[in-house]
């Protein structure tokens, strides 16, 4: 995903402007962590940073 500041200040203030009245420091920390994870996620699968499910599922142990 593009991370260049202007894109940064963009989506942070899109999080913040999701949030409702009430939220709370955690709140948004969780946001930004979840927003982290699915960019990370997206950049790894456009590199090719990815494998099979079942490669996946047997690496933990998974299989059955």
């Amino acid at each position: 995903m593009e991370t260049t500041p202007s894109h940064l200040k963009t989506a942070a203030h899109q999080l913040v402007d999701g949030l409702p009245a009430d939220a709370t420091w955690d709140d948004l920390m969780y946001q930004v962590y979840v927003r982290q994870c699915i960019d990370t996620g997206l950049d790894d699968a456009k590199n090719g940073r990815v494998i099979d499910v079942k490669a996946a599922r047997a690496q933990f142990g998974l299989l059955g």
